[in-house]
């Protein structure tokens, strides 16, 4: 399997596929120039972006993309489901804690200092945004400011491979964590994954045996920062304003898309294990997940622990 690696939406990204060489080779090209178009698109860090002006807009319709009205009729439905806990609208609470830039710049420049971040704000619910499927128009209340950063990434993760699908038999996108799986490769009868050790990345905790579909991990411990001597990271607990503590340093789920394993991994990071069963059980998305704790054991449903290659 052919193998092509960048780094896009501050984040590593691998395309993988099998195939005849010169097909590959225009599909490779054919996804990076969408997730590059992709990320213009979605990203917070640009003022040019589709997004920025979004949340320029706060208080008026704003005629939307397809694209981005998609993913925000997605961000919606999963605010639901999750109870709130997968809640775009805490980017004035990022900002608050320093994530102010993009990470690259973040781990280069350092965070603002922690005074501006001691109180959360109040801003209005992500419940009061207002789409209008007819007209292809949003309203975001007055105060309000969007970060769609994991959804969005999912999101285009499973679109590129959908991309990359037209040029090869089999094929893989993963971005930063967040992948989709088309067919299977070569000589197999399920996708090899492995769940990475939170705390030693260098190093693998286990290997999961999934069939195509999505598989999306997120963590506590990869976008971390300080502000001054306090230590903080990207999952903002939409309860409390802050940087969420919880009992697991990381989440994997087994999905059919990549948006929903990207957005319910986060929900159930944030919840720990008091919230997660719950959401799987009353959500209405079929997901399966994995956990690691502080002591690097693996938690998760018996179902979801067939995964585990035990080979």
């Amino acid at each position: 399997m052919e193998t092509f690696r960048f780094r896009l939406m501050n984040t590593d990204i691998l395309l993988a596929a099998q195939g005849t060489p010169a097909r590959i080779a225009e599909g490779f090209e054919e996804a990076q120039q969408f997730i590059h178009a992709s990320e213009g698109r979605f990203s917070r860090f640009s003022g040019q972006s589709e997004l920025s002006e979004l949340n320029r807009s706060a208080g008026t319709p704003f005629q939307a993309s397809p694209d981005l009205f998609s993913v925000l009729g997605l961000a919606q439905r999963f605010f639901h489901q999750t109870r709130g806990l997968f809640d775009p609208s805490i980017l004035p609470d990022l900002l608050r804690a320093g994530y102010d830039r993009s990470m690259d710049l973040l781990r280069q420049q350092g965070a603002a200092p922690l005074f501006e971040s001691l109180l959360a704000g109040e801003h209005p619910s992500f419940s009061e945004m207002e789409l209008d499927e007819r007209r292809g128009m949003i309203l975001l209340p007055p105060g309000m400011a969007l970060d769609l950063g994991g959804i969005a990434k999912g999101w285009i993760a499973e679109q590129a491979a959908l991309i990359l699908s037209e040029f090869s038999s089999a094929c893989a996108v993963n971005a930063g964590g967040d992948m989709f799986l088309v067919g299977l490769p070569e000589g197999e009868d399920q996708w090899p994954v492995a769940i990475e050790d939170p705390l030693q990345p260098e190093n693998d905790l286990t290997t999961l045996r999934v069939d195509p579909g999505a598989v999306a991990t997120s963590t506590v411990t990869k976008r971390v920062w300080k502000q001054e001597e306090k230590q903080r990271h990207h999952l903002i607990d939409p309860r409390t304003g802050e940087p969420a503590v919880t009992d697991w340093l990381s989440v994997t789920v087994i999905a059919p898309h990549t948006y929903e394993a990207e957005v319910f991994a986060k929900a159930l990071l944030i919840g720990g294990p008091q919230e997660s069963e719950e959401i799987a059980r009353k959500c209405g998305t079929q997901f399966s997940y994995l956990a690691v704790d502080h002591d690097r054991k693996i938690w998760g449903p018996q179902k979801s622990l067939e995964y585990i290659n035990v080979h």
